[in-house]
């Protein structure tokens, strides 16, 4: 006999019904209800969000670093026990920057990427400048997409330093698979952040854009003083120079969402990597040139 739990997750696949109910809503309205209504501190709330957050997805919470959680939000941005992600310590693999599904990937051909298969989208748009999207032709692309119930906070793939930080103000998007085949340029559209680095030890350039979707935008970024939200205009960048070791924390989304790496040409794919499948923070995502 179907349980609620896979009555709705049957409906939530009927791509036509998944589609408008996260996507022909008021998004940006309905993501600035979530982030306040998920930081109300009262058990009741808590507890019946966390419940019914439950029946929609499959949450692990046994490498959480705390068993109790004040609110929605602060399980949402749980950090892990220590150990919980070990980070592959070869100096030549670039780790992922967090737990994720593999999107699409590939090689920047003509200046552009692919979302999805058949729906390509120009770089230059995602990253808001056509001389720092030219340094990646012929380079490589992974997209990560985070669901709702993975740990959220993305960490640094290898020794490096933060160069700058470009905020991109835009619209909040769902950016699951079926949204993914149904909006052209979707990650151009939304609220995201590029974030421009380099290796520590070769001096190459990389470049992480963490994408915000429908609930989760306001990107944090705990190496900077400045906060990226909807309520800020932009594109604005910021210069800075921060250090950071592999496997250290960058940031976190409120609820999860996308992050699209890339790097310049010589780096490819790490032969354990396959789209569709998943691939959890510090694990190899790209072999570096050698």
């Amino acid at each position: 006999m179907p349980t609620l739990r896979t009555t709705l997750a049957r409906v939530a696949q009927q791509e036509d019904l998944n589609f408008l109910l996260t996507n022909r809503i008021p998004r940006r309205l309905a993501t600035r209800f979530i982030g306040w209504f998920s930081r109300i501190e009262n058990p009741v709330v808590r507890d019946l969000s966390i419940a019914t957050w439950r029946l929609f997805t499959d949450l692990d919470l046994s490498d959480a670093r705390q068993a109790r959680f004040r609110s929605l939000h602060d399980l949402f941005i749980r950090q892990l026990k220590d150990g919980a992600r070990p980070v592959d310590p070869d100096p030549t693999i670039l780790a992922s920057p967090s737990d994720a599904i593999v999107g699409a990937h590939g090689t920047v051909e003509r200046g552009q990427v692919l979302q999805v298969k058949g729906f390509p989208y120009p770089l230059h748009d995602l990253l808001g400048d056509a001389a720092e999207a030219a340094r990646y032709e012929g380079g490589s692309y992974v997209t990560l997409r985070l669901t709702s119930a993975m740990y959220h906070r993305f960490h640094a793939p290898h020794d490096l330093r933060v160069e700058s930080v470009t905020y991109i103000s835009g619209d909040t998007w769902n950016v699951n698979p079926i949204a993914l085949k149904r909006i052209e340029r979707l990650f151009c559209k939304n609220e995201r952040a590029p974030i421009r680095a380099r290796l520590a030890a070769t001096g190459h350039a990389i470049t992480l854009v963490p994408v915000a979707a429908i609930l989760v935008a306001s990107i944090r970024l705990g190496f900077l003083d400045a906060e990226l939200d909807l309520r800020k205009a932009g594109p604005r960048r910021i210069d800075c120079d921060v250090p950071l070791q592999k496997g250290e924390e960058m940031g976190w989304f409120q609820h999860g969402s996308t992050i699209v790496v890339f790097a310049p040409p010589g780096f490819r794919l790490h032969e354990g990597v396959r789209e569709g499948d998943t691939i959890r923070a510090g694990q190899a995502l790209l072999r570096l040139p050698g």
